[in-house]
């Protein structure tokens, strides 16, 4: 007798391997645009969400839209579930809350917060030496290829008066929400390394869908505006 409910074909796992990673490296996505980024038809990303679903591996939400809404009922979006994070590098969690534990109940929080200062104080000199090697890249732009590059997945989204820093993927999440100052400790480095106030709207740590952090763009000075005015 054929078992009931989904099969799951052996030569479709990779596919599927592919629409994971893909929501890992570009956040909460759509089908259509999953189908799009992976030349893949509706159908068949479709068949491969229904799958992941059902494992568990991603979870559909409603689309988080920043600013105003648009008209009509908000887009469906596919992002990864702790069971499908846990499958890609979150195997040294539970000694790193134990070590964390630790500290706190030996040093305070007080300890927790100077080790999660210390461990992104290599962040910027690895900032200046990309920034030296790729002048064309903007700052926020080389903070976002360090950042990829310690596994965060990380991109820049342009906006009219910001740019956000999008982190698809959180190595540290499960720590992180057990201690909020590696979050804290992250976003007092990104503002200190780009040289001016950011702020966190969104973490992987505590649900959402990507670690996004808002930095406001540079405004000229004044005179500098008035002149191009009468120029």
């Amino acid at each position: 007798m054929r078992a009931s409910g989904l099969r799951r074909p052996r030569g479709d796992a990779p596919t599927r391997a592919r629409v994971v990673r893909s929501i890992l490296e570009n956040g909460p996505s759509t089908a259509a645009a999953l189908a799009e980024r992976l030349e893949l038809t509706a159908a068949a990303v479709r068949r491969h969400l229904d799958l992941l679903l059902e494992e568990g591996i991603v979870e559909s939400r409603e689309e988080r839209v920043y600013g105003s809404r648009r008209r009509g009922r908000p887009a469906r979006v596919f992002c990864l579930t702790d069971t499908g994070r846990d499958g890609l590098d979150h195997q040294y969690d539970a000694l790193a809350v134990d070590a964390l534990r630790f500290l706190s109940e030996t040093g305070g929080e007080e300890a927790v917060t100077a080790f999660a200062r210390r461990r992104m104080e290599s962040l910027e000199g690895e900032f200046d030496e990309l920034a030296a090697a790729r002048p064309e890249l903007s700052p926020a732009q080389v903070l976002a290829e360090v950042l990829s590059q310690r596994g965060f997945a990380a991109a820049v989204r342009q906006l009219p008066m910001a740019e956000q820093l999008c982190q698809q993927h959180c190595p540290v999440a499960h720590v992180a929400a057990e201690f909020p100052q590696l979050c804290e400790a992250e976003t007092e480095v990104i503002g200190q390394i780009l040289g001016r106030h950011v702020q966190r709207l969104a973490t992987i740590a505590h649900g959402d869908g990507v670690c996004t952090t808002s930095i406001p763009k540079l405004q000229e000075p004044i005179h500098e505006q008035n002149r191009e005015s009468h120029s």
